[in-house]
């Protein structure tokens, strides 16, 4: 809450009384910067004291009249210091097109304070960076309620349906007031329109009922429909009006109530009217609310699919937790799991919350978080995720996250704030919609003026006619949701297949991307050594000679050894333990095993101990130049084998990279690594170009170097040291498994760790903005041409004066129309099938070398 309180000031005029105000400052390390911050604020008019504090990295400001939260802001950040930020999200109720999103973002940046406001109408949120203790929530929701519409703050933690119970209410209420303006509507228009259709009709009302009582019954109906399922269009329309900011139902609560209001005088006043111009337009009024209202619903059940990804995702949680409690097992809502507490999972179950194994093993399902179909194994001192599936086996695990903090809900929240984003080309869009209602209605009175005064008689039929048309079809509702809803559909179909857009900004800017930058250790490769050839002498057996070298290598610490040992353990060998161990710097290592002298190292070791490695030098050329560091072996003094030890490329890379090159795209890597292995592995890919040895900032320097030419961006990586290149890339893409600080620099983060992420995420992005411009295309085209038909131009040379009823469908229909074609973003076909992968060529070559 704004720290906004008044005191007295004896030096100052009672009509001076100041205000205070208390500010987060970030980025002030020294005296020297609170003497800055000080003379900053002091600047700034109707300051009157400005008192900053290093150690809390508070300043408490007083002002001699109203407090300008603004200009202090600006004045802090001038002198090169951040405010602290926070960013609160409101659900709105009452928006309806474009002109109420732009109406409630201008009033929130308005207040003081708020330093940025988006309101996606879509998913009927608007989320509001504030400066952190100077705005309350209070404040943003007056800023909303002024304008009539209600605003509600979204609690992280509040039940995860709330929202979705909120739009099924509001979806059943639609259907309600949509069915009862429908029965209504028919007997309005049998009496006004059925003669066109049935002659009988016209012989009924007029022998039956009577011209003036059909008009009364039509009266009594219509009014009904109006001030009952309509009344929403009103109660929010002529507000609206009052206030100057027209919007969508200030247009419907327009052209209904002058069809409706023309239709009473001519039924109960006709002396009012001109002769020949007393007609009721009752069933177009009528007709008008109830297409208005099946196009809301139809438009509001669409919607709500768009947020199925949310839904399921929400859906995966467990709703409950096995723990032990005092040496038993009890079974806990999962609130009341905490960080710590030993959870117990059995065969089939859904895994709590994220933890680390303790006890027992199995295979985990973790398709819901990775894409990937295959069961993962784990066991003790494994990290598990909540939500997950347990496949065979039992086991328990320590809570390490619980809450907001897990996996899943950190994945919820961050494919919500992306959903909830605004896309550069909305920005056309906002432009358009800021004056477009008002154009609108001056349509409207200048199509009326002009039929009125130059029209065929009966002219004041004609002018109401058409100036109602133009108000009913020039409704904006496709123009505002054009974007919005095709970037829902799209992010949460990125989260189904484990990509994760943490901005809506990098789904259109990913479709731009001309050379994709790719990081080796842990992008392209498995980022940890492998054994990958094996190629003994004759007299010698594989199983022996892996034995014998991985009982040398468990007393060494270097990651080749790791490798060797490692290779050992996964083929089921027995690994006696050395003897007389010894390491040579630069040479390599040996010692007597199980009464055998064993010696590992480079050929320089070989030759040290007289051993001839001549024959297998050819095979060390060849493992050299695929980027693998060839060793020899020697037992009881005679060369037994030729070992090679790699970071092994992942089984998905190359058909990765065969994707990225079909979408046309340049394929770079830029890394650490010496140039030999690198080019070794860029021509086994068919990578591009290659920029090998480089620090960090190296990387920085070569995605400059790319940007000099001119081309688009995109840098894939996963370590800390990819960190400050994935921040400066067009758009950064962090792989999954990686560390924390690159998913965070990232744009966009594969959660599978496969780089068949990469193509997939960009065929998504090209499809999303494929389907934005034409749902934009759509709601444009729809107002820029119907606008003129339903004003009339047609009339002249054809007749045609576009009926208001047909307007109202047509306006239903474009909403409608641009939801449904976001939708079809659902079925999108990733380039690479989820989970698809090539056989990897880097398995355990066992060979033995024959004379």
């Amino acid at each position: 809450m704004a720290s906004l309180v008044a005191s007295e000031n004896r030096s100052l005029p009672a009509h001076a009384v100041p205000r205070r105000l208390s500010i987060s400052i970030e980025g002030m390390n020294c005296a020297s910067c609170v003497g800055r911050v000080e003379k900053a604020i002091q600047a700034v008019p109707s300051v009157v004291s400005a008192s900053v504090n290093l150690a809390t990295e508070h300043t408490d400001i007083a002002f001699s009249g109203p407090p300008d939260a603004e200009a202090v802001i600006r004045a802090i950040k001038d002198a090169g210091y951040g405010v602290e930020t926070e960013s609160i999200d409101f659900s709105i109720e009452g928006m309806s097109c474009a002109s109420c999103v732009g109406r409630i973002e201008t009033s929130l940046k308005a207040v003081p304070g708020v330093t940025d406001a988006t309101v996606n109408l879509a998913t009927g949120k608007a989320s509001v960076e504030i400066v952190s203790d100077v705005v309350g929530v209070a404040d943003l929701e007056t800023a909303v309620e002024r304008l009539g519409y209600a605003a509600r703050r979204v609690v992280p933690d509040e039940p995860a349906d709330h929202e979705a119970d909120a739009r099924e209410r509001e979806t059943r209420s639609l259907a309600r007031s949509f069915m009862l303006a429908a029965i209504l509507s028919v007997p309005v228009v049998a009496l006004e329109m059925g003669a066109y259709l049935v002659p009988t009709i016209e012989t009924f009302v007029a022998d039956r009922i009577g011209l003036q009582a059909s008009w009364y019954l039509q009266f009594a109906l219509t009014s009904v429909i109006l001030f009952g399922p309509g009344l929403r269009f009103f109660k929010k329309g002529f507000p609206a009006l009052m206030r100057l900011t027209p919007e969508m139902n200030s247009l419907v609560a327009l052209g209904t109530g002058a069809a409706w209001l023309y239709s009473v005088v001519a039924t109960f006043l006709p002396g009012l009217l001109p002769e020949g111009t007393r007609h009721v337009y009752f069933e177009a009024a009528a007709v008008i609310i109830t297409l208005i209202l099946l196009g809301r619903f139809l438009e509001a059940r669409a919607k709500g699919r768009t947020s199925e990804a949310i839904k399921r995702l929400m859906g995966l949680q467990a709703k409950t937790a096995r723990i032990l409690r005092e040496g038993e097992a009890v079974e806990v809502p999962l609130n009341e799991v905490k960080v710590g507490d030993l959870v117990l999972v059995r065969p089939g179950e859904k895994i709590a919350v994220d933890g680390e194994v303790t006890e027992g093993s199995s295979f985990v399902d973790e398709s819901m978080i990775t894409g990937e179909p295959m069961p993962v194994a784990k066991g003790a001192g494994d990290t598990v995720v909540g939500a997950t599936i347990n496949k065979t086996g039992s086991f328990s695990f320590r809570a390490t996250k619980v809450g907001a903090d897990t996996v899943l809900a950190q994945i919820i929240q961050m494919v919500e704030r992306a959903q909830a984003a605004k896309l550069p080309i909305q920005a056309l869009v906002d432009k358009v919609t800021a004056w477009f209602v008002p154009a609108v209605m001056g349509v409207a009175l200048i199509t009326f003026l002009g039929w009125f005064g130059f029209g065929p008689e009966p002219a004041l039929t004609f002018a109401l006619v058409a100036a109602v048309t133009v108000l009913i079809i020039a409704c904006p509702c496709a123009m505002g949701l054009a974007t919005p809803t095709s970037i829902m559909v799209g992010i949460g179909r990125g989260a189904e297949m484990g990509i994760l857009f943490r901005n809506g900004e990098a789904l259109q800017t990913l479709r731009r991307a001309e050379v994709i930058a790719l990081d080796k250790t842990g992008t392209l490769t498995k980022g940890r050594p492998e054994l990958t050839d094996l190629i003994t002498e004759n007299g010698f057996e594989r199983d022996e000679v892996l034995a014998l070298v991985a009982a040398v290598e468990t007393r060494s610490e270097h990651p080749i050894g790791e490798a060797i040992v490692e290779a050992a353990k996964e083929a089921g060998l027995a690994i006696g333990g050395p003897e007389s161990f010894e390491a040579i710097p630069g040479f390599g290592v040996s010692a007597m095993v199980t009464g055998r002298a064993v010696a590992v190292g480079a050929d320089r070791l070989m030759a040290r101990l007289g051993i001839d490695t001549g024959r297998l030098a050819d095979v060390a050329g060849r493992l050299g130049d695929e980027g693998k560091s060839p060793l020899y072996a020697a037992i009881d003094g005679k060369l037994a084998a030729i070992l090679a030890v790699a970071d092994p490329i992942k089984p998905t890379t190359p058909r990765a990279i065969e994707a990225l090159h079909q979408l046309g795209l340049k394929i770079a890597m830029i890394t650490g690594d010496n140039r030999r292995t690198a080019e070794a592995i860029a021509k086994r890919l068919g990578i591009d170009e290659v920029v090998a040895e480089v620090l960090p900032d190296g990387k920085v320097e070569a995605l400059h170097r790319f940007r000099e030419q001119g081309r688009k961006l995109a840098f894939v990586g996963d370590g800390i040291n990819d960190a400050p290149a994935l921040a400066e890339a067009d758009v950064g893409i962090a792989i999954g498994t990686g560390t924390d600080v690159a998913i965070e620099s990232a744009d966009v983060v594969l959660m599978s760790g496969e780089l068949t992420g990469v193509p997939n995420a960009i065929g998504l992005s090209r499809s999303t903005l494929r389907n934005i411009k034409q749902n934009l295309f759509w709601a444009f085209a729809y107002n820029t041409a119907l606008i003129p038909v339903a004003a009339g131009v047609l009339y002249p040379a054809f007749g045609v004066l576009l009926s208001p009823m047909l307007a109202a469908a047509a306006m239903a229909f474009s909403s409608v129309f641009v939801v449904t074609n976001a939708l079809r973003l659902k079925t999108f076909r990733p380039p690479v099938s989820v989970g698809a992968s090539m056989e990897s060529s880097e398995g355990i070559r066992a060979v033995t070398a024959t004379p």
